[in-house]
């Protein structure tokens, strides 16, 4: 079985080493039936080596916005979803407990300060997405007896969880949120999901987490919920725009953290991404499902 990896980037060696362990040859592109994508940062290159001899494609992250012009129903696309969401979820977690226990305010300040901070245990924590971030945030959640509530298309069970319910339901779940994480696929029907209307339905002690897509939220309607404090605060990975420029208002905030896109990193992703790669190049090779298939008409 021959297998090609592109493009030359960093993380190429990672790659090949994993295509060569679970079994195939790394071959050009010209001579293989499938495709490893090595760069997430350059879909650009992709379309020009989509010939008609590669069977799989395997995209390297879970967002695959950048890439959508050029899927086609000529070879199975596979991505890497549920391939980062230990750390992601694990990302999720201390970030809450920073806002939540006040380490922002208390080291921003040059002086002994008043006891601040809030528990999360008991908490009810609100999940959009009922994906691999999702199954790996529920067991951390659970030493704090956390209840519980993953909203997603269907309300099939998500294991761990208290409840699974449909985003049809959010208006009877989200006042009563101690904590709502956003961890799903960005499409046309979540771009802006959380807006005015859903922060109105937030309770003002309730703390946003954002570790999906910046074009979740419609940043302006988050600014003047932080600002007026109808929310109690906001954990920000991703932003719209993103990267957020250096004057925004949003770095001013005591009630808002935000990080530059680290719930996985690099040094973290690339082990993560080799795994499934090796993986994926497995099952292709047996001809079994593979891991992260693509659904073309729902773009995740």
């Amino acid at each position: 079985m021959k297998l090609a990896v592109e493009p030359e980037n960093w993380r190429k060696e990672k790659l090949v080493h994993a295509v060569i362990r679970a079994g195939a040859s790394v071959s050009p592109i010209e001579e293989a039936s499938g495709l490893i994508w090595a760069d997430p940062s350059r879909p650009e290159l992709l379309p020009e080596l989509l010939a008609s001899n590669l069977e799989w494609v395997q995209l390297p992250f879970a967002g695959i916005e950048s890439f959508l012009p050029m899927l086609d129903d000529q070879r199975i696309w596979t991505c890497g979803k549920g391939v980062y969401s230990q750390p992601v979820a694990e990302h999720v977690l201390g970030s809450i407990l920073a806002l939540k226990r006040g380490f922002i305010t208390y080291a921003r300040k040059k002086e002994w300060s008043a006891p601040v901070g809030e528990t999360l245990f008991g908490s009810h924590v609100v999940i959009l997405g009922g994906g691999g971030i999702a199954n790996d945030l529920l067991p951390l959640l659970s030493a704090f007896d956390c209840e519980t509530t993953v909203v997603r298309k269907s309300e099939e069970k998500v294991s761990n969880a208290t409840n699974t319910v449909c985003l049809e339901d959010l208006p009877n779940i989200l006042p009563s949120a101690d904590v709502v994480v956003l961890a799903l696929a960005l499409t046309p029907a979540t771009t802006g999901v959380v807006d005015a209307s859903f922060l109105e339905m937030m309770s003002e002690t309730a703390v946003l987490v954002n570790v999906a897509r910046g074009k979740h939220i419609v940043t302006s309607d988050l600014v003047e919920a932080l600002q007026s404090h109808q929310i109690f605060g906001a954990v920000l990975d991703v932003t719209d725009p993103e990267p957020l420029p250096n004057n925004h208002v949003l770095w001013e905030l005591e009630n808002c953290l935000i990080t530059p896109h680290i719930g996985n990193t690099p040094e973290m992703g690339i082990e993560l991404l080799a795994s499934r790669v090796e993986e994926n190049v497995r099952r292709y090779i047996s001809g079994d499902s593979l891991l992260g298939e693509l659904d073309l008409e729902l773009g995740y």
